[in-house]
């Protein structure tokens, strides 16, 4: 049974990863920080098949000790914003190029490294500029390296459309940044299948795929989907880019302050100029093997739906003005398995 060591493979999209992996009989190592808080991973294959090991890519010896053994190696290592040693610099540009060399080092030719939609060493965007550094790294050191640059990654556990869905059932008026930006969201489930693919297939070694789903909206549009899909109606308002940074300045103050996650930064306000959509001419998921990328109409339902006023099970009446959380509730009207949908495949 080959083993492939996941870095980051407890979180959002390593979950994915690490079950479609099982299904396909590798023997995966869960390289993650916390190895004790991702145990959940071990049913996701059969007694043993699944284990969680401990390793920083900040430390050398750790990381080493993950990738020793290995046939290959996928990392998925990134963070949204910059905490005490959990800087952009220290774990998407120097862990990314550690766990390269390390691979190099050990003779594994096989590493798929996960980036983003927009990766620019030349970026003023430190998001950005690390994870063009990190790619530039990692293809230095394993000319072979597979790289997938997903854009916005949705799925139940994400942290976008969940967020944005919630403040939507408390905030009668909703603040937007950037409604013109596009986006081209990609299922969960296609990215790991996309990175799962990669190690076996040769034609996608050393090359750079970029990943969108079926679907270019923009912002404001998402805003759109997301009332429609939760039943709520608000008044949406436009944000200025000047006020814009304004709030993430006092959004980051928790963070600074306590460690605490930041409502908004200056660095995702940036981004936010930005259009975040697969490059024109660029190789997508059909040339890694997805041959149908999910659509949001296909998962959204099966997630968004805690947020509405009378949950999944029923639908509400036309909308009167003024009229939301007391709307009368009537038979649901969509299909009884919605909430049941497979959102791993």
């Amino acid at each position: 049974m080959p083993i492939v060591t996941v870095f980051g493979g407890s979180g959002f999209i390593g979950r994915y990863v690490t079950q479609k992996l099982a299904r396909d009989g590798w023997r995966v190592r869960v390289a993650v920080r916390r190895p004790n808080e991702a145990q959940f991973v071990r049913p996701y294959g059969d007694v043993g098949q699944v284990e969680p090991i401990q390793a920083n890519i900040r430390d050398e010896e750790s990381t080493l000790a993950a990738i020793k053994g290995s046939d290959a190696v996928i990392n998925l290592v990134a963070i949204l914003f910059a905490t005490g040693k959990q800087t952009f610099d220290a774990v998407q540009k120097e862990g990314a190029e550690r766990i390269a060399r390390m691979c190099a080092q050990e003779g594994i030719d096989t590493l798929v490294h996960i980036s983003a939609i927009g990766a620019d060493a030349d970026s003023d965007i430190p998001y950005a500029k690390t994870k063009g550094e990190a790619e530039r790294a990692v293809l230095h050191h394993v000319p072979n390296a597979t790289i997938l640059r997903p854009s916005l990654v949705f799925g139940t556990e994400d942290q976008f459309f969940n967020r944005f869905a919630s403040m939507a059932r408390m905030l009668p008026v909703m603040p937007l940044i950037g409604g013109d930006t596009r986006f081209q969201p990609v299922y969960v489930g296609d990215v790991a299948q996309a990175a799962v693919n990669a190690l076996t297939d040769r034609s996608a070694r050393g090359q750079i795929f970029e990943l969108g789903g079926p679907d270019i909206v923009t912002m404001r549009e998402v805003y759109e989907i997301i009332y429609d899909e939760i039943y709520r109606e608000r008044l949406t308002v436009t944000v200025p880019w000047w006020l814009a940074k304004v709030q993430a300045f006092f959004g980051e103050l928790p963070n600074r302050l306590f460690g605490m996650t930041p409502i908004l930064t200056r660095d995702q306000v940036e981004q936010l100029k930005q259009d975040n959509v697969v490059t024109d001419g660029a190789k997508g998921l059909k040339d890694i093997g997805v041959a149908s990328p999910t659509t949001m109409d296909a998962v959204l339902p099966s997630y968004l739906h805690v947020y509405r006023p009378h949950g999944q099970y029923a639908r509400m009446k036309p909308r009167e003005p003024g009229r939301d959380e007391d709307a009368v509730a009537l038979p649901a009207s969509r299909p009884a398995d919605d909430a049941n949908r497979l959102t791993n495949s």
